[in-house]
């Protein structure tokens, strides 16, 4: 498929543009209104799907699981390895596509890797993340982040309470998600170690409440969040934060989600992940 096409539906995939201008440069490039909605599905169609971990594993216990949020139940997806005794826990935080299979995919990675891994779905309380992922960008966009964070510190608490917890808590996120890891580690007393992947930055202001280490993954190719960098490590190094920054030239956002073949980056996303799961075992088994 022509390259301006492809380099396009990335652009909107990874957020820069809104469905409305993809559609029109679409129409465009193909000639036509007509023409764009032909692509469309030849478009999504030819997403990587690319599980690593099969749902039916039969390393795994996994299960749809329910706890307290701020304002009522939240749902999410928990697993772990079986027959393993007590293991530390981590908090899978969903991009703005929602709680979908890739991030339960990612969950799975990490209970093989040795933790209770547990994804909550920030949009529960909205009847939970739709399938289709635009509908699921729409109403993050809506929620109360004041009352999300809650929940999601909550999902931290419930963690290092499970039976099968040691106690000890991290967080991963991912785009929104990692803008959602850097605010759980300003706002939740339980996390000990953050990694937030290409996560927008807090307050410079809000960083002194840190207590967590952190390790920072950024994509090279991605100016709106990287601009932020300088301000976030300024007060990162003025505030005594243990923290990692790691850049991964060439690579654009979301270059971790193996199921987005135009941002899918490969070696970026393999060295990442290595990087995550160290990182984790030391600072949550050591």
């Amino acid at each position: 498929m022509d390259r301006e096409v492809r380099e396009l539906y990335a652009r909107y995939r990874g957020d820069e543009i809104n469905r409305r201008q993809f559609l029109e440069k679409l129409a465009i490039i193909a000639g036509g209104v007509a023409a764009a909605y032909a692509l469309l599905p030849l478009l999504e169609s030819d997403v990587a799907q690319a599980t690593i971990v099969a749902a039916d594993d039969i390393r795994l216990m996994t299960e749809p699981v329910t706890y307290k949020g701020a304002k009522g139940e939240i749902r999410g997806y928990l697993a772990r390895p079986n027959d393993a005794g007590k293991l530390p826990g981590v908090v899978v935080v969903h991009e703005n596509r929602g709680l979908n299979t890739h991030i339960e995919d990612v969950t799975r990675r990490l209970a093989l890797a040795g933790f209770l891994a547990f994804a909550p779905d920030a949009l529960s309380r909205e009847g939970g993340s739709p399938v289709d992922p635009e509908q699921a960008i729409a109403m993050i966009k809506n929620l109360d982040m004041d009352e999300t964070v809650k929940n999601f510190a909550a999902a931290a608490a419930y963690l290092k309470t499970h039976p099968r917890s040691t106690g000890k808590v991290g967080v991963v996120g991912f785009c929104w998600g990692g803008a959602m890891a850097n605010l759980m580690a300003v706002h939740s007393p339980d996390i000990i170690a953050a990694v937030p992947y290409y996560g927008k930055a807090p307050q410079p202001e809000d960083v002194a409440k840190i207590k967590a280490s952190l390790l920072l993954h950024y994509a090279g190719n991605d100016e709106r969040i990287n601009k932020d960098i300088p301000a976030f490590k300024e007060a990162l190094t003025k505030n005594k934060i243990d923290f990692q920054i790691h850049m991964y030239e060439g690579a654009e956002h979301a270059f971790n989600n193996d199921t987005n073949r135009e941002r899918y980056n490969k070696v970026a996303a393999e060295l990442a992940w290595t990087r995550t799961i160290e990182f984790l075992d030391k600072k949550l088994k050591g």
